[in-house]
């Protein structure tokens, strides 16, 4: 899939078959998450693959919005690792960089997948890193819930020039 394509194209998908996804599959995912830029090249990110059905309903029990995760195989958790971080603070900039990155690759794989908000929600982030075990200096700041769906949606324009500006703010 050709990159515009598969920025183009991408939507939040939230009801999955009862399929899994491919080792080799989620390995590439990650790799495309790990490619995101990053503050510094600080790398300050970890990821926790979850495709245990009993974790995903735990997840999906520990997040308010997060019911796509009782349908999805995968689940990829995309953390920021504060103790690795050089530039202090910019770990969220590295984390939705790399999450982005999931959602496309994922597409461009033939998957779903739907953008789970964690950060800066506290109750969001102490349930579910209750639920993955996370060490004290790993921050949730997404869970993306990653499956084949159920059904293909159609692109959605959303380009609107009353929002950009150039060479300055002008009304």
């Amino acid at each position: 899939m050709d990159l515009f394509e598969a920025i183009m194209t991408r939507r939040s998908i939230r009801n999955f078959k009862n399929i899994p996804v491919e080792k080799e599959t989620v390995k590439k995912i990650l790799e495309a998450a790990m490619n995101a830029p990053t503050a510094g090249n600080q790398l300050a990110w970890q990821f926790v693959v979850v495709t245990g059905r009993e974790m995903l309903d735990e997840l999906a029990k520990a997040h308010p919005y997060a019911d796509s995760l009782l349908s999805a195989p995968l689940a990829i958790a995309v953390c920021g690792d504060v103790k690795a971080e050089k530039h202090s603070g910019f770990w969220v900039q590295d984390c939705s960089a790399a999450t982005q990155n999931i959602l496309l690759a994922a597409h461009a794989e033939g998957l779903g997948a739907v953008w789970l908000g964690v950060y800066p929600r506290a109750e969001r982030e102490k349930s579910v890193s209750k639920v993955m075990g996370l060490p004290e200096g790993i921050i949730t700041l997404a869970v993306v819930a990653i499956g084949h769906p159920v059904r293909k949606l159609s692109p959605q324009k959303r380009y609107d020039e009353s929002k950009v500006h150039y060479n300055g703010w002008r009304g």
